[in-house]
This record gives structure tokens, C-alpha cells and sequence, in this order.
């Protein structure tokens, strides 16, 4: 029974990360469809630089994903801090709404969207992208702000407050340094979400602006080039580069 729970453990892992490795490997790998090695090669990550629909379709991801996070970050950080600090008429109703944001099927979000957009006239591309991606990860950001601000001993601001202390100063000496890793935990969150949403993304870009997911979503109707391992495993190095400098920085900070 001892050895079970390692065994299921590594079982688990290999099933979560193998793909990964076949994926990075392939993207060396010399053959066009990966049955076998057949040498060592940079020729998929060469055509990927060369072919221009994809790296702009690969840039167009990076810059909504980014701009989404730190708007989303922004704001939610901002209301969490509301809906903890201050009393306000609705403040239960709030907080409702964004758990049932959170719930609410990718699909019904995505035509509420649309026709939101269609209705205020905004044409579909780069910024009704954006504000959805920002609206579908912003009550992410909050829940995990707030989750953390509810740890937070009150009497500390208090003892500030009589000090003389300022709500600017109190916020920037003792409540950011206090939440920052829920807040870069709620970036992080917000990056990896708008980077590969697809169902959403569909219905509200336009076709002068095409995303990464969406891109290759439609490549696999036709079948997936190598490039694409190429592609994935750039971001995947990405992705862990953001997780291991925002682990850092929270272990500086603490």
C-alpha cells in the first residue's frame, strides 16, 4: 500500500506532461508527422518565423492577453478593495453577479457579447475583444484578491488611520504589500485565460483581427502543421518564465 500512493502520484504527472514532452519533441523533430525521430532540426521554428499569418495571429494573442491582464488586474484589485473596505447599497448583489459571471458558459457570454457589441455599434475586432477578455477575467481577479484581503487583520488599517496615515499611503505601504502575490496571481491568472479562449474570441473579433487560438482551431480542420508544435512550445516557455519571475518576486517580497 506504501508504494500505491507514489505509483498513482507519477501516474498522474505522466499522464498531465507527457503530451508536453512529445509536443517540445516534436518540434525538433526532422519528420513532418512525428512517428518516429528522424534527426534534430530548427527547420519547424525557421518556417515558423517565415510564416507571417501565424506570427501575427501569435503576436495579436500576446498583446490582448497582456493589456487584458493588467487592465483586469487593475480594476479588480480595485473593487475587491470596495466590496472588502467600504459599505455601499447592492454590495451582496456585487458580489453575486460576479460568482455568476464566473459560472456562466463560455457560449452564453459570448453571445451576450455580440449582441452587446452589435447594439452599441462598436465594430468587432482588437477593442471588442479586449473588453471582453477583460470583463470574462475580471471577476477572477477580485475572488482571488478578496480571498486574500479577508485574511486581513482591519485593526492594522485602523492603527494607521489614527497615526495620520492617508487611504493613498495606507493602501500603497500596507495593503499592496500585503496582497501582492493575489495580485500577480490574478494577472497570471488573467494572461493564461485570454490566451487561449476560443469560444468567446470567435464571436467577438472581426476578420481583420485574428488571435492565435482561433487560428489554429481552424488549421485543424485541415490538418496541424509542425509549426504549430514550434509555436506551442514558445509558449510554453512563455508561460513558465511568467511563473517563475512572478514566484520570485513574491518570495522577495515575503
Amino acid at each position: 500500500m506504501k508504494i500505491f500512493k507514489p505509483l498513482f502520484i507519477l501516474s498522474v504527472f505522466v499522464y498531465l506532461y507527457l503530451p508536453m514532452l512529445v509536443l517540445i519533441t516534436n518540434s525538433f523533430n526532422q519528420s513532418k508527422y512525428g512517428h518516429k525521430w528522424a534527426g534534430f532540426s530548427w527547420k519547424w521554428y525557421e518556417k515558423l518565423w517565415n510564416n507571417t499569418g501565424l506570427m501575427d495571429a501569435f503576436v495579436n494573442s500576446l498583446t490582448i492577453a497582456v493589456l487584458t491582464a493588467f487592465i483586469a488586474t487593475l480594476l479588480g484589485t480595485l473593487m475587491a478593495l470596495a466590496i472588502h473596505r467600504y459599505k455601499f447599497r447592492l454590495k451582496s448583489t456585487t458580489s453575486s453577479m460576479l460568482f455568476i459571471l464566473m459560472m456562466s458558459p463560455d457560449i452564453v457570454l459570448a453571445i451576450t457579447f455580440l449582441i452587446i457589441f452589435i447594439a452599441l455599434g462598436i465594430q468587432l475586432g482588437f477593442w471588442s475583444l479586449l473588453i471582453a477578455h477583460i470583463t470574462f477575467c475580471l471577476p477572477f481577479v477580485v475572488i482571488t484578491v478578496y480571498a486574500q484581503l479577508k485574511g486581513f487583520d482591519n485593526n492594522i488599517l485602523e492603527a494607521a488611520q489614527d497615526l495620520g496615515a492617508s487611504e493613498g499611503k495606507i493602501f500603497r505601504v500596507i495593503i499592496l504589500p500585503m496582497i501582492l502575490p493575489a495580485v500577480l496571481s490574478g494577472w497570471l491568472l488573467s494572461f493564461t485565460l485570454s490566451l487561449d479562449d476560443v469560444i468567446i474570441s470567435s464571436f467577438v473579433t472581426g476578420p481583420g483581427f485574428e488571435i492565435l487560438p482561433i487560428r489554429v482551431f481552424s488549421m485543424v480542420k485541415v490538418g496541424v502543421s509542425p509549426e504549430v508544435n514550434a509555436l506551442a512550445t514558445i509558449l510554453l516557455v512563455i508561460s513558465l518564465s511568467a511563473i517563475a519571475v512572478i514566484s520570485l518576486l513574491i518570495k522577495r517580497k515575503q
